[in-house]
């Protein structure tokens, strides 16, 4: 599935770049308003300290920013003008991700994260610490990691509408990242979104104990050096269903799509859903893999998925 709404974040982006705490001379509006104050600043971190443990939102006009934040409390949504035309660009604060974020809550509507390098090649656009975090109709790209996460296996995380592309290295000291790496979270639910051209490792990697991935496309054509198209390491119980799959060429892993189990197993993977996918090789490849690989021994309900030549449909490993 390709959802129309994801072509709305390719659009030409504003040209007006914002550095921490300067703006540009011809520009006399600040770029970040508090709704419901109708304060603005010049700096998201400002912004984010004059919501502090209260609940905000915080809209960006349409620029391209040189700036990030840290949310330590409360509840912001952090929202673009314009989906798609509000971009968070290349500056990571505490050497993490362009928001880090540790409140009780954070939404992020239509924004963009791009460019995300730091020092330990995991930068992200998020580093979520702890609390819930829900992300709709927003764009990760060209990045070490687009969403990395602690530990809350009392929170949950919602991604909807929203695309990751060219995500993932293995080039770093502190392992490898990848398009999404979700830890010991309460839910993970991805839907409606895309990955795409990943640069290694995974695209969904997720160690919370609840996953549901709905009706979302996985196009592996143009990948580099990747592995699982989702991986759950240490088991989850869940659905995988209505999603599309292509396994590219360039693989640093081809042997299965997704994977179950295969590290430390943390939770009970007993019935969990994968049903109504689809899954082939990219054009001009052949091979043989896997759909789904199995290391729990546990009961998987797998069943109806549309398997293209050279596709196993499981494998107990």
């Amino acid at each position: 599935m390709k959802p129309s709404s994801l072509l709305a974040l390719s659009v030409a982006f504003a040209s007006l770049v914002f550095t921490a705490g300067q703006a540009p001379a011809q520009q006399q509006t600040a770029p970040y308003t508090v709704e419901e104050t109708g304060r603005t600043y010049q700096r998201l971190q400002d912004a984010v300290d004059a919501i502090g443990g209260g609940r905000g939102t915080i809209r960006f006009m349409s620029a391209r920013f040189a700036d990030c934040a840290i949310q330590r409390a409360g509840d912001i949504t952090y929202k673009a003008e314009v989906p798609g035309q509000a971009i968070l660009d290349g500056v990571a604060c505490e050497g993490k991700a362009a928001l880090v974020l540790g409140g009780r809550n954070a939404r992020i509507e239509g924004m963009v994260f791009a460019n995300m390098r730091v020092p330990d090649r995991n930068g992200a656009g998020i580093r979520l610490e702890q609390g819930n975090l829900s992300v709709a109709q927003s764009w990760f790209r060209d990045s070490e990691q687009g969403i990395l996460s602690g530990n809350d296996p009392r929170s949950t995380i919602t991604i909807d509408k929203s695309s990751f592309t060219r995500l993932g290295t293995c080039e770093g000291s502190c392992g490898c990242a990848h398009s999404i790496y979700i830890g010991d979270y309460g839910a993970l639910t991805v839907t409606r979104s895309r990955f795409e051209a990943g640069r290694g490792r995974h695209y969904v990697k997720d160690r919370s104990g609840h996953v549901t991935v709905l009706d979302s496309s996985f196009d592996d054509t143009a990948g580099a050096a990747t592995n699982y198209m989702i991986d759950l390491p240490a088991g989850a119980t869940g659905r995988i269903a209505g999603n599309w799959f292509v396994q590219g060429r360039d693989k640093e892993n081809y042997s299965a799509f997704i994977a179950v189990g295969a590290e430390d197993v943390w939770h009970s993977s007993e019935g969990l859903q994968i049903f109504g996918n689809g899954a082939r090789f990219a054009t001009g490849v052949s091979r043989r893999s896997t759909f789904v690989a199995d290391w729990t021994g546990e009961r998987l309900a797998i069943g109806d998925n549309a398997l293209g030549t050279g596709l196993m449909r499981f494998e107990r490993r």
